[in-house]
């Protein structure tokens, strides 16, 4: 009996997420498309691999014993294809983020990771970079997780930076040296897109009793930070050392008591074998012990979801 690897991948995902439209999504063909393997799988297997209902899918017995293996054929395939085209290639790592945090960090890690080949690439958001490294489009990239983390993923915390909240010039809280969180309830959140896209900024309005956001087309750092300069009432945050851009009528405060933290983690998906994510990871460590870049102090900071 030869398997197709493809139709064992479409069963993988389909059993990882439960769900045959999630799982199209993350292996770029229709429902339909992962659908057809599926029964194509089947019926070379002769028995079912999913109960299927008004209640979604579940995995049948016979799909329980064959997720494990099926898993182990993927990866040893993924394996096969990787030693034939050689172990050479760059590293492909996404550095999204409109902040240029990902960025920043990589430049630092990249020197302590000596002549380690990159390939850098710029995804839309953390669903999209999520889908691009299950699909094997990218080794490796960075994002704040939160649970849950798709299956088939893994990471390593990498950094938490300081976050400071950034005015206009002529807001009422503007001119003190550092602000409490809880002090910006009354203003209005500027963010760079819907806020329940972005899971950061959403919590931090939840803890700290922020009723008014407001978001804008994101054009870049320094349209958006146009857009806080000109109304008095907004803010927005940023990290505590990313380099701002010359906006008039701009100031940066930091945040105390508690201060938020913005967790980085360096992602990548199972079973990818480029020798080269061993030698990211180990410089990230590095990176991360020598510049402090894991300090956490819960009486003092905020994190949404605290580190274990």
């Amino acid at each position: 009996m030869d398997l197709d690897v493809a139709q064992v991948r479409a069963f993988v995902r389909a059993a990882e997420e439960l769900h045959f439209g999630r799982a199209a999504e993350t292996l770029a063909i229709s429902q339909q498309a992962l659908s057809k393997r599926i029964a194509r799988l089947e019926s070379l297997l002769g028995t079912a691999l999913f109960e299927r209902g008004g209640n979604g899918v579940r995995l049948t017995a016979a799909g329980q014993r064959f997720l494990r293996p099926a898993r182990q054929t993927v990866a040893a395939a993924e394996a096969a294809v990787a030693a034939a085209v050689g172990e050479d290639r760059p590293l492909r790592v996404d550095v999204w983020g409109h902040l240029y945090a990902p960025m920043r960090t990589l430049a630092q890690v990249a020197e302590r990771a000596g002549e380690l080949p990159l390939e850098l690439g710029h995804g839309r958001d953390l669903p999209s970079v999520t889908h691009a490294l299950l699909r094997g489009d990218i080794d490796a990239a960075f994002g704040r997780v939160h649970p849950p983390l798709r299956p088939g993923l893994a990471h390593r915390l990498v950094r938490l930076e300081p976050v400071d909240a950034v005015l206009s010039a002529d807001h009422p809280l503007a001119a003190g040296p550092a602000l409490r969180p809880d002090q910006l309830r009354g203003s209005v959140l500027w963010a760079p897109g819907a806020l329940d896209r972005l899971d950061f900024l959403h919590q931090f309005a939840d803890r700290f009793g922020i009723r008014d956001s407001a978001a804008g087309v994101n054009l870049g750092l320094a349209h958006f930070l146009e857009e806080v300069a000109r109304d008095p009432r907004r803010f927005s945050l940023l990290p505590a050392d990313i380099p701002l851009p010359e906006v008039p009528g701009l100031r940066s405060v930091p945040l105390v008591d508690p201060t938020p933290l913005y967790a980085w983690s360096l992602l990548w998906r199972t079973g990818n074998g480029h020798p080269g994510l061993n030698g990211l990871t180990a410089a990230c460590a590095v990176a991360a012990g020598q510049s402090r870049w894991l300090e956490y102090h819960p009486e003092r900071d905020w994190l949404p979801e605290p580190p274990r």
